[in-house]
């Protein structure tokens, strides 16, 4: 796991790859504390405070599969930019970067610091593993996603 200093705030990440050996890649989204881990071979090699759907357009949670990758995506519905996008669903929900503060929210996507989501749009590939969960107080997000990696 990545050591962090401190609590992260919107816009904060980490990402080290150093020593981890090539491999899949697995994304674990937990919408209860905002925060996304990346590993690679069962190795976190990333980690940020994220941003999801506003209660109106919920993110959906599950397993999915990254569908397509678009580096300069820009939506028509909402004519906004969705740099670095992975497309999860057929309906256009997608990990994409976005503008970072706890106020915000999406249309139902998961929304990344910017840099961050240049570093996954380059780890990830299409038909990698996207698990997007709402955790519960008694298990701690870190672990269970280490379990299930």
């Amino acid at each position: 796991m990545l050591t962090t200093v401190g609590p992260m705030r919107h816009g904060d990440f980490k990402w080290d790859e150093t020593g981890v050996p090539s491999g899949k890649v697995t994304i674990w989204v937990d919408l209860r504390t905002q925060l996304m881990s990346v590993f690679r071979g069962g190795h976190e090699i990333g980690t940020a405070v994220v941003v999801y759907g506003a209660d109106s357009m919920a993110s959906p949670t599950g397993r999915f599969a990254i569908l397509t990758k678009s580096r300069d995506y820009h939506s028509r519905a909402y004519d906004a930019p969705m740099p670095y996008s992975m497309f999860i669903t057929h309906t256009g929900v997608a990990l994409h970067g976005s503008p970072m503060s706890r106020r915000r929210a999406t249309h139902g996507c998961v929304g990344l610091p910017i840099e961050f989501a240049r570093l996954l749009f380059a780890a990830a590939a299409v038909g990698d593993e996207v698990r997007i969960v709402r955790s519960t107080a008694d298990v701690p997000p870190a672990q269970e996603a280490a379990a299930t990696s």
